[in-house]
């Protein structure tokens, strides 16, 4: 992948040689990289904003100008303060972060490396219609990581379908910290970040309130998207006209009411109408349905086959 700005392949960073350059943009390019000292391969995460400053000379990372210069050095040492928080957690649903350190101007952050695909390539395959027995396994598991965060007083703010991974065998991994702040510090207003349109809340389009009820939207508008292929509205479109149809009208034929009611628990505007702590949603989510959705119609089936879907 050829990102502006990215290591080349082979550049030595500390005991890590860069092996190819895997995702970035915005506040951060990411590597897959392997650990000289034990022959494991590790995913790096270099802090690099790229409307703040650039690679000089193939290494060092400077600001563009002296009025970007403040704006970078907050976020170097946020980012370098989160991985730090994220190296004391180690939990089997959230990515582990192994190292840290400064070099070129900037932070690196150290991650385990694992087998698997997003949640957006199970959801793509599927067109949504994920089966609630997916997702009342994979989003529990999730939680439970997420839960663990928030213990940390951190949250994610970026909970979307790129960031859940699955290995094999189905287990999530909660990834991509880019956006995790502390979530009881700065009068819980969330700090200017890239945000996901669909699945960030109002309070993060508005620098709100934030809290863990901020995540828990996030994670309400994934698990509509394993419904129906796609994010909900935007926030901010959802404050102009709500267009929000709620999921226990949409997909009633295909779920339990108990799951579509915790997914609209979630997606409420109002963050005082949401689960305000993870274990309020994972006690909705583990309650048993009262009865399994209707056998979908055999009209409904085939008209699903049809090119024009019906």
């Amino acid at each position: 992948m050829k990102i502006e700005n990215a290591l080349p392949e082979g550049y030595q960073l500390h005991q890590y040689s860069i092996a190819k350059t895997i995702g970035g943009g915005g506040f951060s390019i990411v590597y897959l990289a392997r650990n000289g000292q034990n022959g494991q391969w590790v995913v790096i995460k270099e802090y690099l904003p790229d409307k703040q400053a650039a690679r000089v000379d193939g290494e060092s990372v400077e600001t563009l100008s002296h009025t970007t210069a403040s704006t970078f050095n907050t976020g170097m040492k946020r980012f370098f303060d989160e991985a730090m928080a994220l190296s004391k957690i180690n939990h089997p649903n959230i990515v582990r972060v192994t190292d840290f350190f400064r070099e070129n101007n900037t932070v690196y952050m150290v991650m385990n490396y694992e087998d698997g695909k997003d949640l957006r390539f199970y959801i793509k395959r599927h067109n949504g219609r994920m089966t609630e027995k997916f997702i009342r396994t994979v989003f529990p598991q999730l939680l439970q990581g997420l839960r663990e965060l928030h213990d940390h007083n951190l949250l994610h703010l970026d909970i979307k379908p790129a960031n859940v991974y699955l290995r094999p065998g189905g287990s999530p991994l909660l990834l991509d910290f880019g956006a995790a702040q502390s979530s009881f510090v700065n009068e819980r207003r969330a700090l200017p970040h890239t945000l996901t349109r669909g699945f960030a809340p109002i309070e993060q389009h508005t620098r709100g309130h934030i809290g863990p009820w901020t995540d828990l939207y996030a994670v309400g508008a994934t698990m509509w998207a394993c419904l129906c292929g796609k994010a909900p509205p935007p926030a901010t479109k959802r404050a102009e006209k709500d267009t929000y149809k709620p999921a226990v009208r949409q997909f009633s034929s295909y779920y339990s009411r108990e799951l579509l009611e915790a997914i609209d628990w979630c997606l409420q505007m109002d963050q005082l109408s949401r689960p305000q702590k993870v274990d309020a949603l994972l006690d909705a989510l583990n309650k048993p349905p009262s009865a399994p959705p209707e056998p979908e119609p055999l009209i409904e089936r085939l008209k699903q086959k049809l090119p024009w879907g019906g």
